[in-house]
């Protein structure tokens, strides 16, 4: 349900997007000279391999940021699964304190962002280790992969033809998994064809009308702010939000985004009826709901639609207590919003056959893999969706070799641990570079 979509802090290092190919071996920088960034950069192989001391190389700011313990176990497993550090290529920089350059490792190569401070010191501020390109990649070892991840896992790797699905890669495209905020896909669909039936405009103003757990871009704003529809959308797409979601969500009507699901083509779409609000999932997975949650499963649509009705005054945002979020996995089998690959592309698909640019920029502000990534594309639009135990990441997107349409899309499903985001991104970019070559 919350987003984990790697926004890079200024001292931050995140691991997950894809690099540009890597080049030329002769540094390319503004100038001939030495500056702080050259030098930096020149030891990100030693930094890496354990040969520099981590408080010479990095500023007090990005010590309190990223600690040494987490520094040293972030690169001690880029080692084990790409080999030592070897060599820096592509380095430039315009001003000699910023810049990108490849960090090639012995089985592959990281796209880097690195920022120098200007103390005098001129130790690094920011390292952001933004993408990864494996030597040698190929569909079949990431399936592999996937394939040994605890849980369940899918995937589909597709080229769209209009309405149609033609696939490269996938792995249980039909079987149904918890996508957590990936259901928003059909909140912002519904919202469009409103827009297009004439029902609303993008600038309309609507009140903030129901605030919800984990909002990452409402926390505390006073209820009934008014905002208009495309920053609710935006919210909810980008940055995950709850609080807009739901907003959404009440001001659009449940049964109208429930008949723009079915309508999209979802194969089970009693999986998601009634269409819960955030809300209404969180609380319902809580101890506060214990006496009612056993009904709920077991109940058809039908009962499932009534017990919410008739409890519509309980489950609001001061009833939940946020257990899902403190402890592991938590219902995550049958108190979820639920879509195979295939239902996604068919999403991806109602989304883009609707021309709209205004959508179409909504899905790209969070491309969800970096600019890096993004490279080989024309287009990016990316939703992703993450809860305890549940990790979704797809993105469209229109390659500019060819102006061929893709979706990639991945699915991870684990109801007796947490996941590793870091991992799955690292995967799902993979699948990415593959289907931009």
């Amino acid at each position: 349900m919350r987003n984990r979509w790697h926004a890079l802090i200024a001292a931050a290092l995140c691991i997950g997007g894809l690099p540009q190919t890597a080049g030329a071996q002769a540094p390319e920088t503004h100038s001939a000279q030495t500056t702080a960034f050259d030098r930096r950069a020149g030891e990100l192989v030693d930094l890496f391999n354990g040969k520099i001391a981590f408080a010479d190389y990095f500023a007090p700011s990005f010590q309190q940021a990223i600690p040494e313990a987490q520094f040293k176990a972030m690169t001690a497993g880029l080692i084990a699964q790409y080999g030592r550090a070897i060599a820096i290529e592509q380095v430039i920089s315009k001003d000699g304190r910023s810049g990108t350059l490849q960090l090639r490792f012995e089985k592959g190569t990281g796209s880097v962002i690195l920022d120098v401070g200007a103390d005098a010191d001129e130790r690094v501020i920011g390292l952001r280790l933004t993408g990864f390109q494996m030597a040698n990649d190929s569909y079949d070892s990431v399936a592999a992969e996937l394939a040994a991840l605890p849980g369940a896992t899918g995937f589909l790797v597709a080229e769209l033809d209009g309405a149609s699905i033609r696939p490269l890669a996938a792995a249980n495209t039909d079987k149904q998994f918890a996508v957590g905020s990936t259901f928003k896909l059909y909140v912002l669909d519904e919202l469009a064809a409103q827009i297009a039936a004439g029902e609303r405009q993008w600038s309309d103003v609507a009140p903030l009308s129901h605030p919800s757990f984990s909002s990452a871009g409402t926390a505390n704003w006073p209820r009934n702010t008014p905002v208009t529809l495309q920053t609710l959308a935006n919210w909810m797409i980008s940055v995950s939000d709850n609080g807009a979601t739901d907003t959404l969500i009440h001001l659009l009507g449940r049964e109208r985004i429930e008949a723009r699901m079915r309508a999209a083509g979802h194969s089970d779409p009693s999986r998601n009826t009634p269409f819960l609000t955030t809300v209404e999932a969180f609380a319902l997975k809580g101890n506060n709901f214990a006496d009612i949650r056993p009904a709920f499963i077991a109940g058809d649509d039908k009962a499932q639609r009534k017990l919410i009705e008739a409890n519509r005054g309980r489950l609001v945002l001061a009833n939940v207590d946020g257990v899902s979020f403190i402890e592991g996995p938590r219902f995550i089998d049958s108190l979820e919003w639920f879509a195979n690959p295939n239902d996604i592309a068919r999403a991806f698909i109602a989304l883009r056959a609707r021309r709209s640019t205004t959508l179409m920029s909504v899905l790209a502000i969070n491309n969800g893999v970096g600019p890096a990534a993004s490279e080989p594309w024309r287009y990016l639009g990316y939703k992703g969706g993450s809860e305890n135990g549940v990790l979704s990441m797809s993105l469209l997107g229109e390659r500019k070799a060819d102006g061929k349409w893709f979706v990639v899309t991945t699915s991870w499903n684990d109801p007796k641990a947490n996941l590793d985001a870091d991992k799955m991104v690292g995967l799902v970019t993979r699948l990415l570079a593959l289907a931009a070559k």
